[in-house]
């Protein structure tokens, strides 16, 4: 995997990360922060750059979580698929067994 680079200007503070992943995924990943932090600041009182770090964190958790339990609810069709290839080969095992 590469490794990528990202400088981050944000909240009043400034630094550098390296991470095993593209550029493109880490800039990706920055722009959505950027834009998540943007709309606290737009529609909160708070002044205060760890508050609004922390509320980020959160939505953002928020947004992961629906999703994973979307997918939960809302299985997709490989692990459909990979569910039944499972179900057929310990049904097959299941007969192996009976019929000895």
């Amino acid at each position: 995997m590469s490794k990528g680079s990202l400088q981050i200007d944000l909240l009043g503070t400034s630094f550098s990360i390296q991470a095993d992943e593209k550029p493109e995924y880490l800039n990706a990943l920055y722009a959505h922060y950027k834009k998540i932090i943007n709309q606290i600041e737009e529609s909160s009182a708070t002044q205060n750059p760890l508050k609004t770090a922390i509320i980020a964190g959160i939505l953002i958790s928020d947004e992961l979580y629906k999703e994973r339990m979307k997918r939960s609810l809302n299985p997709s069709p490989v692990d459909l698929a990979e569910a039944e290839k499972i179900a057929l080969s310990l049904i097959s095992r299941i007969d192996q067994v009976i019929s000895e």
